[in-house]
């Protein structure tokens, strides 16, 4: 009888194991920054005739420029994986453009029993929406998601819905949430490269910029202090991180997603699915250490300003604008937003800018129309494409000044097959 019971017993515990849904701290596993940077920098003494890029344990990884939005890296990126906690950059996302933070709520008995890593919240504890926020992102509360999810959802399946309309608004089509914390669930999922697009437009919030980049807080609970560190080991460590988020669970391994600033370089790192805390750090590590190493700002907007003068030059004196009022046509192109964009060094000189613009039209020519395109090549891949557009409006010419335009230009046409 003795026997079979414990038997029974280690069952039920193996089953338990099996199926509750782990998620972490990421603090069970002890090891110091610096020795990771040492062997790092150890590594990197060979010197190499060529820029290779990294070896990563993480199953997908991405650095993207902030400015740009460009993939500077890319491993399996567009794969769809579980990211675990690192949702709640979402989560924090949809609190803070649409609840008063300042308000206090009571916790439900949901929110409070909520299983992985914790805030520590208990039923009936009265708490603020901003101390959550920092319970969410330092701690990686799931209780604390869980709470503000029925706070601005009702409950997490409203919640999960203004999660996805919110994924769908900033066109991340290969994303889906279930839940607020990232505990895993099949339809939960994203991509290293929409979670980096995601990641750049919560930073683009000051309120979530600064909470991110909090290494130590203090929150308030019933009216008690309690101080929470974070859980991102990079921040604080590494050289220009200032912040993102971390994450883990059975099923999406160890996640970190990272922003971090150098001088005029401003990229985010997503590594996903890594074997253990420690690779993560080291992907982390070697991803931000190979860009900043290895790539340049580059002005594109002077490139295209010098070729395209060079273009107008050897090319304004065949523009024939037929039946127009004048031959005289003013080109333009549109300034880019973002005009500075990191170029690998090796790639600096291979950088390609193709001007696509025809030079015969009819009459009339509308002011600011487009009429051709410049596109700026990276290597093989194109990274900007550029609008070329006339200053002005060319009226259609009368008859007279037609015919006399007509015998002028009448040799430039043949020569240009454009008799019509």
């Amino acid at each position: 009888m003795k026997k079979n019971f414990f038997i029974i017993f280690y069952i039920f515990i193996f089953i338990i194991i099996q199926l509750a849904p782990i998620s972490l701290c990421d603090d069970e596993e002890e090891y110091e920054i610096s020795d990771i940077l040492t062997e790092l920098t150890s590594s990197n003494s060979i010197v190499q005739d060529k820029i290779v890029e990294p070896e990563t344990n993480s199953r997908s990884c991405v650095v993207i420029d902030r400015n740009t939005n460009t993939i500077l890296y890319g491993k399996n990126e567009n794969t769809q994986r579980k990211m675990a906690s690192t949702t709640k950059i979402m989560t924090a996302t949809i609190i803070i453009e649409n609840c008063n933070l300042d308000e206090t709520i009571e916790v439900s008995k949901k929110a409070a029993g909520t299983g992985g890593s914790r805030l520590g919240l208990k039923t009936g504890d009265k708490i603020t929406i901003r101390d959550l926020l920092y319970g969410l992102m330092l701690c990686s509360g799931n209780d604390a998601a869980v709470a503000l999810a029925e706070y601005a959802g009702k409950d997490i399946n409203g919640f999960s819905e203004l999660m996805n309309l919110k994924a769908l608004d900033l066109g991340l089509t290969n994303t889906h949430f279930e839940t607020p914390h990232g505990l895993d669930a099949d339809a939960h999922y994203t991509t290293a490269y929409e979670l980096a697009i995601l990641t750049n437009y919560a930073l683009q919030n000051k309120i979530f910029s600064k909470i991110v980049g909090t290494t130590n807080y203090t929150v308030t609970i019933n009216g008690y202090p309690k101080n929470l560190s974070n859980t991102n080991e990079l921040l604080g460590t590494f050289d220009g991180v200032y912040g993102v988020k971390t994450g883990f669970t059975n099923g999406a391994n160890r996640c970190l997603v990272t922003a971090c600033k150098r001088n005029d370089m401003d990229i985010i790192c997503v590594v996903l699915g890594a074997d253990t805390k420690k690779f993560r750090t080291q992907d982390s590590i070697k991803l931000i250490n190979y860009i900043f190493n290895n790539f340049k700002p580059v002005n594109i907007q002077e490139l295209v300003n010098i070729e395209f003068e060079k273009w107008k030059n050897e090319n304004i004196k065949s523009f024939i604008i037929n039946k127009g009022i004048t031959q005289n046509v003013e080109l333009e192109i549109e300034n880019l937003e973002n005009s500075v964009i990191p170029v690998r060094k090796d790639l600096i000189d291979a950088i390609n800018i193709s001007i696509n613009c025809p030079t015969y039209f009819e009459a009339p020519l509308p002011a600011k129309e487009i009429i051709g395109n410049i596109k700026v090549y990276v290597s093989e891949n194109s990274v900007f494409n550029i609008s070329i557009h006339n200053s002005y409006k060319i009226e259609h010419t009368s008859w007279n000044s037609y015919l006399s335009n007509f015998f002028k230009n009448y040799p430039l046409i043949l020569e240009n097959n454009l008799f019509k």
